[in-house]
């Protein structure tokens, strides 16, 4: 059964570890994320962009396939289906279709139109059992065609949307989505420390998980990261091992031109990616 992601947090936080939310693609994502976390024993974010959720037939398509697979994969590590960096109508259509946790992503819009809108569905989503993340500050790269620099959030701006109840924060630090360019000057753990002193108890979230340095990620789960967001690496391990497959001739060998054979290796290198990601962020174990 799908949770809210507010208890696996908090306890992350308290324990100063960090839940790794992967974003799900297709059936082979899901299938991938959900069985390493399993084998893991630990507690995992699925997370579905809007486009990814156009992608996949809808959100309840979506909650339909991942409902189905916790049941007849057996999966008892808390698992939580999150709507990634949400518009104000996407979130109410996760609301609806039955995901446990959504973002609404209301950074570009004016602070007090943010805190507007993150107010109300705050309580939309409370009063149907979910979690909610909110953002402040742009996190920078390309975010379904939105390119952004990684901006540094206003630790008072982070302090005015956290007391509106939000579950956890996600606030720009100067990471960002996709890989990071070599002019990159690394996280602002000034930043991060001023956030934290604000906001207390409440989870923090980093995006933009995929190449940020290990002793960075682990700086920044001291400081209260209890959340951290990848994407980019699982796609490129998984392209790499389609791409390995096919230029050595495996998809004409037989009946290697199957799906299920043609991206199992790809399958095998995204359950790799998020094992060597949930050991990083100490969450295995932790279910």
């Amino acid at each position: 059964m799908l949770v809210s992601a507010k208890e696996m947090l908090d306890k992350a936080k308290a324990g100063h570890y960090a839940v790794g939310h992967f974003n799900i693609n297709n059936l082979e994502w899901t299938k991938a994320i959900l069985e390493t976390a399993q084998e893991l024993n630990s507690p995992v974010i699925l997370g579905v962009s809007e486009g990814a959720g156009k992608y996949m037939a809808g959100y309840k398509t979506i909650v339909g396939m991942v409902n189905g697979m916790l049941e007849e994969l057996k999966i008892t590590v808390p698992v939580a289906l999150h709507l990634d960096h949400g518009g104000y109508d996407a979130c109410y259509k996760c609301i609806e279709a039955g995901f446990s946790s959504i973002m609404f992503d209301g950074s570009h819009y004016p602070i007090e139109e943010n805190v507007a809108k993150t107010r109300e569905l705050v309580a939309a989503a409370h009063a149907k059992g979910m979690s909610i993340e909110a953002e402040v500050g742009a996190i920078g790269g390309e975010e379904d065609g939105v390119i952004g620099m990684g901006e540094c959030a206003d630790p008072k701006e982070c302090k005015m949307i956290a007391d509106l109840g939000v579950d956890f924060l996600a606030a720009g630090i100067g990471n960002i989505h996709g890989k990071y360019p070599a002019n990159w000057k690394g996280l602002s753990f000034e930043t991060l420390d001023a956030i934290q002193k604000l906001t207390g108890d409440l989870p923090l979230v980093l995006h933009g998980g995929t190449g940020i340095p290990a002793d960075m990620i682990k700086k920044a789960i001291s400081l209260g990261v209890s959340k951290i967001n990848v994407n980019t690496e699982c796609q490129l391990a998984f392209a790499a091992a389609t791409r390995k497959y096919i230029e050595e001739g495996k998809d004409q060998q037989g009946k290697g031109y199957d799906p299920r054979k043609l991206l199992a290796p790809g399958a095998q290198a995204i359950k790799d990616t998020v094992k060597e990601k949930m050991e990083m962020f100490g969450s295995v174990g932790k279910a």
